[in-house]
Parts: structure tokens; sequence; C-alpha cells
């Protein structure tokens, strides 16, 4: 979430982990609720996740290719997307591991990716969810139970995705090579492995990864060049960090970080 603090103080937002189980497949279960007078609106926006999400929605949200209440499932979204909130309303949901869903439904989800889909439409299954309280800890049994019951056990593949992920937490893989190398897949293996459980490539997944450091450390007060930045994330040159910082996040880093400073 971009401008954490100003979100922080106008949605209700509660998160928690999935039991041991279900933990095989999903990373977390959270909601977001809100409540505004009429006519006022809030605009949020939202830097890309690796991760496959099942959502219960209901009230006044509105994003790209969700068309009001329901369940849905959203695939990995390639770039910064803006959700408008108005009136009351709220979400709970599943936030998947990455290439967890895949495991899970069997869905290939290079299919998913940069799309909004009626959850009823991929798993028929999902339509039971439609009632749920908009409420993280009230929902997270019947979300975990729901998930269980759909598993079928280990995934070798899967578990290639998971071994990936970690290698990318290592600020020194910085290129496709690298990644190849720590996970001993290689670069075809790699894409063709990726595409199916996340939805998108090593490049993407690298390129990503970088630019969340980069966030992080303007988010903890990183008051340095941001050439120097670049550099220390594997960048070759200060534009092409830019050009990607806007690609993904939306907005050049140092006014991401001016903006940041005005939300105090």
């Amino acid at each position: 979430m971009l401008r954490p603090g100003a979100f922080a103080r106008t949605f209700a937002f509660a998160e928690t982990p999935p039991d041991e189980i279900a933990a095989y497949w999903v990373q977390s279960i959270w909601s977001v609720t809100w409540a505004f007078p009429p006519g006022e609106q809030q605009v949020s926006s939202v830097v890309p996740s690796p991760s496959i999400s099942l959502t219960v929605e209901r009230g006044g949200g509105r994003r790209a290719g969700r068309q009001g209440d329901g369940v849905w499932l959203t695939g990995v979204v390639t770039r910064r997307f803006d959700v408008v909130t108005e009136g009351v309303g709220g979400v709970v949901g599943i936030k998947f591991r990455p290439g967890g869903f895949t495991a899970l439904t069997g869905v290939d989800t290079g299919d998913l990716t940069d799309r909004v889909l009626s959850a009823s439409d991929v798993v028929p299954a999902s339509r039971v969810l439609a009632d749920l309280p908009l409420d993280a800890d009230q929902s997270a049994r019947t979300l975990c139970d729901w998930v269980v019951a759909r598993g079928h056990g280990t995934d070798d593949r899967y578990d290639d995705v998971t071994r990936v992920m970690a290698c990318l937490q290592d600020p020194e893989v910085t290129r496709v090579a690298h990644l190849s190398e720590r996970s001993g897949l290689s670069v075809r293996s790699l894409q063709r492995l990726l595409r199916a459980y996340v939805g998108v490539g090593p490049k993407w997944l690298l390129a990503r990864q970088r630019l969340h450091d980069a966030m992080a450390a303007i988010d903890g007060g990183y008051a340095g060049p941001m050439a120097e930045l670049a550099a220390r994330l594997g960048w070759s040159d200060q534009n092409h960090f830019t050009r990607d910082f806007v690609a993904i996040v939306g907005t050049p880093p140092a006014a991401y970080r001016e903006r940041l400073k005005s939300d105090g």
C-alpha cells in the first residue's frame, strides 16, 4: 500500500495468520473496512504483489475489473492499481502464497495475470463464502477450512516456487542468471515454472522485489541520493531505476519520498 500512514488513519485493517495446515498455501487472512460521510471518497494506491487474492467484497468499493459485490479472484497485477472507496463497505480475503493458488486448485496462474474474475467462474465452490463477516478474525476459521478442503497434499513444483521466492530475498540476487544459479533451475525452467504458478516471469519478480526493497528503504527514512540507492540495489544507472520505479509504483522515487513527508 502506498502512503501507508494515510491509509491507516482512514481505514480499519486487520490481518491474521492462517492455521498450520492452510499455511502451506495461504500467506494471510486480511480484512479492511471503511465508513465515509455521503459524498466523500478515498483513492488508495496499491503496489503489486506476486500473489493471488480471493476476496469477499461488499459496499462502496471500485477498482478495475471489479463489478459490484461478490466473491472475486484477482490475479497478479503487474502495475500499481487504484481502489476507490466511498460510503460504507469492506473486504475480507485470502492472500495466497506465490504459487499457492495453483498448487491448491491446479489452475494455471498465467491465465489470471492482470485480471479480476468472479471467483465462482474459476472455483465454483467459492460461492459459499459470499456471506462471510468482513472481519479477518471472525472469518479466518471458515476461510482456512475452505482452503484445506480443496488441498491434495504437497506439490513438488510448488516447493520449487517456494525455494525460488526465498532466493529472491537475498539482496545480492539482482539478475535472472543469479536466480537460476541459486535455485538450481535453468532459466527456461524458471520461466515456465513461474509463469504457470505465479503468473509472471523471473525478470518481473526480481524488479518487483528490488523495488519493494527501495520502497522499504525510503519508508524507513532513507535520505541519501537516489543514485546511491539504485546502485546498492543492483541498477546500473539512476535513470533505469527511476523508469522501473515509475512503472510499478506510479511515481518517481524522489516524488514518492516527498509524498511520504507530506503524510507526516
